[in-house]
């Protein structure tokens, strides 16, 4: 009997028979959840039927529903989605914004916040990962509905984790509409809600929000203050430099003393000339690593001879690579055996540091005379050479860059191919 139900069902399944349609009005709702994650299984002709469970009177239902449109994928999923971000239930609107994230970055559902979910009883426990550098590519296009409606939900969602969870999306999505949703959500209280949308903000990268911060840079929990410390730098607020000075002053723990140096060192000044020279030679090694992209940035000629020599002499990685960094900012572009632009391009095959020496050349390449140099290196780097390069000229190139990334389109490697194609697209759309 129980082999017979199971052939029946299978064949229900794949012919869309009308048990399903059936189960979809049964008064049991675990048999209209059954239902949900069948149509699920039938394509984006199944949409009309689960977006019409999203107001299915039972949460077990609901969720099941949005798991199955997530699972469907397609442009249809959009619309329920963002209906079922004004669900009144927490699991219901974080598998929705993590559906939505989806859309957009395929694969996060299997590491948003969405795949830590568990109910104990009524309630749900979720575990936010401390990983949150994702964020889509300029080229690819958000719709505004998608993004006033995850701005919408960071702002009042129905427990802080949704809340958290929005802005986290609204950063991965580059959502500046969202913006004013998230300078109400940094007023919440809860730390996560306040940590996603200062992220967010780094991630968008508009400048008129920095101001809008300044009031956590002394925030009493050191997560908070180091993540509105680290906003500020990446946002360039100017006026924000004596609080940043303050921060320095009064650190309550060394992480924080980094963040604040390495934020004033991101906004150049030369009155914070000699405060680089003394930390330079501080115990610290992050500490002398924030020093040398301060005078990195200043570019003054008279510090050529000091950092040469500690470039020369320093033996830790953090410092070395901001010294290399620094002297590349004041033209020592070439490119031979042990010059420091090679020593960055060599960076890019570790992998435990190929991520800073990545920041630090897309920083660099926005200078012509660096972009020049990097571009016929692109051809004859490593496989993990030809992969970086490609993320960092997509970044920082010109319309002069793009034959050398083209040519890249024809790598051996498909690997390397298929990112030279993504920076190709990725550079023609920020180009005029």
């Amino acid at each position: 009997m129980f082999v017979v139900r199971a052939i029946l069902l299978s064949c229900i399944v794949a012919f869309g028979l009308p048990l399903s349609a059936q189960d979809v009005k049964s008064p049991d709702a675990r048999q209209r959840a059954r239902a949900a994650r069948e149509l699920g299984k039938q394509g984006s002709e199944a949409i009309p039927k689960l977006q019409a469970l999203l107001s299915d009177p039972e949460v077990e239902v609901r969720v099941e529903a949005v798991k199955s449109i997530i699972e469907i994928g397609t442009h249809r999923s959009l619309d329920p989605l963002i209906q079922a971000t004004r669900d009144n239930d927490p699991e219901v609107q974080i598998r929705a914004t993590d559906g939505l994230v989806n859309f957009y970055s395929p694969g996060y559902v299997r590491t948003g916040l969405s795949a830590t979910l568990r109910r104990v009883g009524a309630a749900i426990k979720s575990r936010f990962t401390d990983e949150n550098d994702l964020v889509i590519e300029p080229y690819i296009q958000v719709r505004p509905e998608v993004i006033e409606a995850l701005g919408k939900l960071a702002r009042g969602g129905s427990s802080m984790d949704s809340r958290a969870n929005a802005a986290r999306a609204v950063g991965i999505l580059r959502g500046a509409k969202a913006i004013p949703d998230l300078l109400q959500a940094i007023r919440s209280k809860d730390d996560q809600v306040i940590y996603e949308s200062l992220i967010a903000f780094q991630k968008i990268r508009e400048p008129k929000v920095a101001p809008e911060i300044a009031f956590l840079l002394r925030d009493l929990s050191d997560k908070i203050q180091i993540a509105a410390i680290e906003t500020t730098g990446l946002l360039r607020n100017r006026e924000a430099l004596p609080q940043l000075h303050d921060a320095l002053n009064r650190a309550r723990t060394e992480k924080i003393r980094r963040a604040a140096l390495t934020a004033i060192a991101m906004i150049p000044d030369e009155q914070n000339r000699s405060l680089f020279s003394r930390y330079l030679r501080d115990r610290d090694e992050q500490l002398r690593a924030a020093a040398a992209e301060g005078l990195a940035r200043l570019k003054n000629p008279a510090d050529l001879a000091t950092l040469e020599k500690s470039f020369n002499d320093e033996r830790k990685m953090p410092p070395r690579l901001a010294l290399a960094f620094a002297l590349v900012m004041l033209k020592k572009t070439e490119m031979s055996e042990f010059s420091p632009l090679r020593y960055l391009l060599n960076t890019l095959n570790s992998s435990a540091w190929r991520g800073v020496a990545r920041a630090y050349l897309i920083e660099l390449a926005r200078e012509t005379a660096v972009r020049r140099a990097l571009e016929p290196a692109i051809g004859g780097g490593t496989k993990d050479e030809k992969i970086q390069l490609a993320q960092i000229l997509s970044r920082s190139g010109d319309k002069d860059t793009l034959p050398y990334l083209e040519r890249l389109t024809s790598d051996s490697d498909t690997e390397v191919a298929q990112e030279a194609l993504s920076a190709v697209r990725a550079l023609k759309a920020r180009l005029p």
